[in-house]
């Protein structure tokens, strides 16, 4: 157990490297300043967020729960106003561009896939039209959504 969190550590801070990488290089495109000393430690808070989520899916096998929603919980308690961590939290973490996270996280998923294209094409045409109707139905969800709070707002 303790050499699987390590591995996973190794592969987080490979990650949070990217993360880094991938800030500094949009930032540099866009003409804005960007400190890698100031999102250091959201990019490290981020990793043991990510690495807690992970011990907790290990420790609690039985529970279908995945590690991915067991860090969006623990993001979560970690930035609520009533507690004593969200200052700190959410001034480290707002550091880390969102979009710089994407980048590793596309990657992973491109690799996941791609270690799948048997199964994919065994799937055929129906997997094409599976993926039509979330592309379609995301898309038109978003806009209804977005329509509606702008309406609200009386932006438009």
């Amino acid at each position: 157990m303790l050499k699987k969190n390590l591995d996973q550590l190794k592969l987080l801070i490979v990650i949070g490297i990217l993360i880094l990488v991938g800030q500094k290089v949009g930032f540099m495109v866009v003409d804005k300043e960007f400190s890698v000393a100031a999102a250091l430690p959201g990019t490290i808070l981020i990793i043991v967020v990510c690495l807690l989520s992970l011990m907790i899916k290990e420790c609690l096998p039985n529970l279908k729960f995945p590690a991915f929603a067991w860090a969006t919980m623990i993001g979560l308690i970690l930035s609520m106003p009533f507690m004593p961590t969200a200052k700190a939290f959410l001034a480290y973490t707002n550091e880390v561009n969102f979009l710089s996270t994407t980048t590793p996280i596309l990657a992973f998923a491109g690799i996941s896939v791609g270690n799948k294209v048997q199964e994919l094409k065994s799937m055929s045409w129906k997997i094409v039209l599976i993926s039509l109707l979330v592309f379609t139905s995301t898309f038109f969800g978003s806009a209804i959504i977005a329509q509606i709070v702008l309406k609200l707002q009386g932006i438009i």
